[in-house]
C-alpha cells in the first residue's frame, strides 16, 4: 500500500479497513510481544489521520448502502449530507472490469498469506468463485463497487448482501478468565481496568469459536437437504439438535437462529432460493471487532475492553450481536485511536484442520489515485486471520446462508493462484 513518511502522525478512527494479521493466533497468543506491545493497525502500516477519516466516511456510507433498499450506486432516502459522506472526497473508485476469459496471475505469497491486486482478484473470483448454475459469470459493475469497500466488500461481494451479523459464535474459557482475575494482578503500570480488559480478551479462543460455527453451520446443512419449504427445515433443524442433544434447540422460535433463513434476501429471490430452503446453503464468515463500545460504559471499558461485553452464551456458543455499533476502541494516549473492525469470508470449506482453511479479506477501500492507493486481496491461513492488533479483542464467527448455485463458497479453496 502507499506509505507516508514516518513523521506524520499514525492515527486511526473508526474505519472500514481491513488488518493484515501478522501476529500469531488469539487462542494462543496471551503472551505474544507483538500483542502485548500494543501494535496499531496504523502504527504497522504507516497510515495517517487524513488516511483513516476518509475511510470512516466510506465505512458511514457502506452501512446504509447495505441497507436492501439502498443498493450501491443510489443515495440513501431521506440521507442527511454530512463533509464527510461523499465517496468522492475519499478517493474511492470502482475497479475496472475485467475480461471474463482472462485468467489471473500468481499471488504473491508470504508467511502464511497470499496477496495480490484487487483486479487480479476479480479474475480470479471470475474463474472460480462466480459460477452461478454452473456458468462462470463476470462481476458486474455492482458487484465491483461492493468489492471496492475494501474487507467488508470482500465478503458483501461473496454473500450476495451486506452483512448483518445476527448469528454469531464464539467460545469463552469462564473458568480461566476466573481463575487468572483471581490469582493474578496488573502488571506494571496497568490499571485494574486494563488488565481485566486484558484477561477477557486471552479468554476467548477463535479457533473454538470457529468449530461451533461449522458445527451449527452442518446441522443446518443436512435440515435444508429435502427440505421444500421453511416448515419443513425447521422440523429437521430442531430433530437433527435433539439428536444431538444441542442446546440450540431451547432457543425461542423467533430467535436470531430459527428466523436466520427467512431473513436471508436471497432465499426470498426467485433468482436465487425462492422460498425454497433445499436450494440454499449456510456458510461462514468472520469479524473482527472492539468490545467498548457502550457509550454509557466508562472510559476505561471503552479504552480497555469491557470484560462482560460480547461474551457468548455458555450453553449455545451465540454471540448477541444486536449492541454492535461498529465503534471502534477510544485512545488511551493523545493523537491515539483504532481501527473498527475486519472481515474475512471462508464460505463453505471442507477442511478439517483449521489452520489450512483460506481468509479472504482485504487492506482497505481500493483508490488507487488517492492517497491510500489501490485495494489489495489477502488470502490468509486461520492463524494469520486470527491474529489481532490492539485495535480487536473479540473474533465473532457468522453463520449465514447463500443459494447452492452460487460457487462463491466451493469445497476446496487453494490459496492464491498457481
Amino acid at each position: 500500500m502507499h506509505k507516508r513518511s514516518k513523521s506524520l502522525t499514525l492515527t486511526t478512527v473508526s474505519v472500514v479497513m481491513c488488518t493484515a494479521a501478522l501476529a500469531p493466533s488469539v487462542s494462543f497468543a496471551a503472551d505474544s510481544p507483538t500483542v502485548d506491545k500494543g501494535e496499531s493497525y496504523a502504527e504497522n502500516h504507516g497510515l495517517t489521520a487524513d488516511d483513516v477519516n476518509r475511510i470512516n466516511a466510506l465505512n458511514e456510507k457502506a452501512l446504509r448502502l447495505g441497507q436492501p433498499e439502498n443498493p450501491p450506486g443510489q443515495v440513501p432516502p431521506n440521507a442527511v449530507p454530512s463533509p464527510r459522506d461523499s465517496a468522492s472526497d475519499s478517493g474511492m473508485e470502482i475497479p475496472r472490469a475485467e475480461p471474463l476469459g482472462r485468467m489471473p496471475d500468481a499471488y504473491r505469497a508470504y508467511g502464511g498469506r497470499a496477496s495480490t491486486p484487487v483486479g487480479n482478484y476479480i479474475r480470479k473470483w471470475q474463474q472460480i468463485y462466480s459460477h452461478r448454475d454452473g456458468r462462470q459469470q463476470q462481476m458486474t459493475a455492482e458487484q465491483r463497487e461492493q468489492l471496492a469497500y475494501g474487507c467488508v466488500g470482500v465478503t458483501w461481494v461473496n454473500s450476495g448482501n451486506y452483512p448483518k451479523n445476527k448469528l454469531g459464535f464464539a467460545f469463552f474459557d469462564e473458568d480461566k478468565y476466573q481463575d487468572a482475575v483471581k490469582n493474578g494482578s496488573p502488571r506494571r503500570g496497568e490499571t485494574r481496568a486494563e488488565f481485566e480488559g486484558r484477561i477477557a480478551k486471552q479468554s476467548f479462543d477463535e479457533e473454538k469459536g470457529f468449530k461451533r460455527a461449522r458445527d451449527v453451520a452442518s446441522i443446518m446443512n443436512r435440515a435444508l437437504e429435502g427440505s421444500r419449504d421453511e416448515g419443513a427445515y425447521l422440523t429437521k433443524l430442531k430433530a437433527e439438535l435433539a439428536e444431538r442433544d444441542d442446546a440450540l434447540l431451547g432457543e425461542e422460535s423467533r430467535s436470531d437462529f430459527y428466523a436466520a433463513l427467512r431473513n436471508t434476501p436471497s432465499f426470498k429471490d426467485e433468482d436465487g432460493g425462492n422460498f425454497d430452503p433445499s436450494k440454499m446453503k449456510a456458510v461462514i464468515y468472520s469479524k473482527h471487532f472492539w468490545s467498548g463500545q457502550d457509550p454509557r460504559s466508562s472510559s476505561d471499558k471503552r479504552k480497555y475492553g469491557d470484560p462482560g461485553g460480547f461474551r457468548p452464551d455458555q450453553a449455545t456458543g451465540l454471540v448477541d450481536m444486536s449492541q454492535d455499533r461498529n465503534t471502534s476502541r477510544s485512545a488511551t494516549k493523545p493523537g491515539e485511536s483504532y481501527v473498527n473492525f475486519d472481515y474475512g469470508w471462508f464460505g463453505d470449506q471442507k477442511e478439517t484442520a483449521a489452520d489450512k482453511t483460506i481468509w479472504t479479506h482485504a487492506n482497505h477501500y481500493h483508490s488507487p489515485n488517492g492517497g491510500m492507493g489501490p485495494m489489495e486481496v489477502y488470502e490468509s491461513i486461520f492463524q494469520k486471520w486470527s491474529a489481532g492488533y490492539a485495535d480487536f479483542d473479540r473474533g465473532a464467527y457468522m453463520v449465514t446462508f447463500i443459494p447452492k448455485s452460487w460457487n462463491t463458497a466451493p469445497d476446496k479453496v487453494t490459496q492464491g493462484w498457481r
